[in-house]
């Protein structure tokens, strides 16, 4: 690739004219006042590493109370951007000594909820509630759920104080913490978009929690945010923003992050990010993560790779250039553990400038909505929820309209992968690590049948990350939708339904959705034998590669 995007972006002035919040930088703002000021509703981001150094006091002492009361675990209520970020410093920088383990619950799956409240001890629990609208249909069941938890273990007003919100200002949520006397709530500033929120309050309280450094947190971002002023090709975000554009203007639009291990999480953050951020008007990349790494020239033409090395282990810069000299574009970052802060704002600006480049707003996600739609509808319409209970037994192939397919449905649809496509697993089914293994398996099998990148999405996750650009993206991805029978219906408390029902509305609705835009789609059902469901999932996709 040339550096034909970078020049185009200096020329334009881009750089300036996003630190001067001038929404005309991206096309569809243009002549449109609506989207003008939703555009400048979501630029908070670019300040939030001197904006947030005034919240810094109060969340570290927060964070030192909860430690000191002898609370030793944290129970994250969150989806997409209010969850991923934590899961990164989870992951990533780990707790520190003596502070409380964090864990993540941003699932509607029964299996995944009854093996959390397994362990969950509300007397030496604090629960996080994360959402920016404040109404997040996961976030708002799964925080009913654990609130009767702690209530029945401690009495209402004693679980209130194992509660802490974090929204935008006004939000039900917000109101609604202040009405149940939670412990404390943390109104995040309205102009700061959920997957552009790493370094506000969606992370500075995660971040304290796990007993980090809080302003070094924010002084790594701060750092970055100075490099990325700079109107030249030295600028960190405008490279990488520059690399995107010319990937994805040259038909390498599978943006492969090669990550050390440590990393994983981080690939999960930066996929919700640039897929969701581009993946729109039939344009954008998708990243792929979490891939088996295979030999050099199995890799097609429609890859464009970013490695990230750390300053201790440079094997992947290693594995990088031979990349490059097979021709393949490769951008190398080199970063450290403790510099995450730089990183979360170093791919922010990026996806912006990309944004810029591409045409597009990097700040909504307009096909999110109908998966939404779909799933609320089916909540209302429990008789097709039966009707599905009852078509769906056994390994079971359906197409994308609910009906019975043929399972040479599978085959043909992995044959129909071309140069320049995708298959994405999207998955209905409790993760372990007996899953994940089948589900690498069958990712290598795709590949080499057919050389195509592959990617896995858990379901509810996949909705608010890779879901926006499954619809608005280009039309190259192939999906296998894989859901199973639950063994438990667990109600979600004053809901009227279970998250059992609650998640096979989700994965029905998505099905849908896809459908209604034409997507190429087959869902693989694999019954109530799901502790058997890797093998049976691993077996489908060897035959269907045969």
């Amino acid at each position: 690739m040339s550096d034909g995007a970078l020049d185009r972006l200096l020329a334009d002035d881009v750089v300036a004219r996003i630190w001067q919040r001038d929404a005309t930088v991206f096309a569809p703002a243009r002549g449109d006042e609506a989207v003008a000021r939703a555009v400048l509703n979501r630029l908070g981001w670019l300040t939030t590493p001197a904006d947030m150094q005034s919240e810094a006091g109060r969340v570290k002492a927060f964070a030192d109370d909860v430690k000191a009361e002898g609370l030793d675990r944290v129970v994250l209520l969150g989806m997409g951007g209010s969850s991923l970020c934590a899961e990164v410093l989870r992951d990533v920088g780990g707790a520190e000594p003596g502070w409380p383990d964090l864990v993540v619950l941003d699932t509607t799956d029964e299996g995944a909820i009854h093996r959390e409240a397994a362990v969950i001890d509300p007397a030496r629990t604090l629960f996080i509630v994360a959402s920016k609208s404040g109404s997040t249909i996961e976030v708002t069941s799964l925080e009913r759920y654990c609130r009767r938890l702690a209530t029945d273990a401690l009495g209402a007003e004693a679980a209130g104080r194992r509660f802490v919100a974090i929204t935008d200002p006004e939000t039900s949520l917000a109101a609604h913490a202040r009405a149940h006397g939670y412990r404390d709530v943390f109104i995040n500033p309205p102009d700061i978009g959920g997957r552009f929120s790493a370094l506000s309050l969606f992370g500075l309280v995660p971040a304290a929690l796990l007993g980090h450094d809080v302003d070094r947190f924010l002084q790594s971002g701060a750092d970055m945010s100075a490099g990325c002023h700079q109107t030249s090709s030295t600028n960190p975000g405008l490279a990488l923003g520059a690399f995107m554009i010319d990937a994805a203007q040259a038909g390498r639009d599978k943006l492969t992050l090669l990550l050390p291990p440590a990393f994983k999480a981080f690939g999960l953050w930066v996929e919700q990010l640039v897929a969701e951020s581009t993946g729109k008007q039939g344009l954008g990349l998708i990243p792929v993560v979490g891939e088996p790494l295979y030999e050099i020239e199995r890799y097609g033409a429609d890859r464009a790779f970013v490695v990230l090395s750390l300053d201790e282990d440079r094997s992947l810069a290693t594995l990088g250039k031979a990349l490059s000299q097979a021709g393949h574009p490769v951008l190398t970052l080199t970063t450290r553990r403790e510099h995450l802060g730089a990183e979360f704002f170093r791919w922010e600006f990026a996806t912006a400038v990309a944004g810029a480049g591409l045409g597009i707003n990097p700040f909504d996600e307009p096909n999110v909505k109908e998966a939404k739609d779909q799933t609320s509808a089916l909540l209302d319409d429990r008789a097709a929820l039966e009707r599905d209970l009852r078509a769906a037994t056994g390994v079971t192939f359906m197409s994308g309209d609910g009906r019975h397919a043929n399972p040479d449905a599978l085959t043909q649809l992995i044959a129909s992968l071309k140069p320049g496509d995708y298959c994405g697993l999207l998955v209905w089914l409790t993760p372990e690590p007996a899953l994940d293994d089948a589900l690498q398996l069958a990712r290598d099998r795709i590949t080499r049948r057919t050389g195509a990148a592959t990617t896995v999405g858990i379901g509810p996750r996949y909705l608010h990350s890779t879901g926006q650009y499954h619809k608005g993206g280009p039309d190259t991805g192939v999906f296998v939708v894989i859901t199973g029978d639950d063994a438990t219906a667990t109600d979600v408390p004053g809901a009227g339904y279970s998250f059992s029902v609650l998640k096979r509305a989700q994965a029905l609705g998505d099905l849908r959705a896809l459908a209604a835009h034409g997507r190429r789609v087959v869902r693989v059902h694999v019954g109530s034998d799901v502790d058997n469901a890797g093998p049976a999932i691993e077996a489908a996709i060897r035959e269907a590669c045969r």
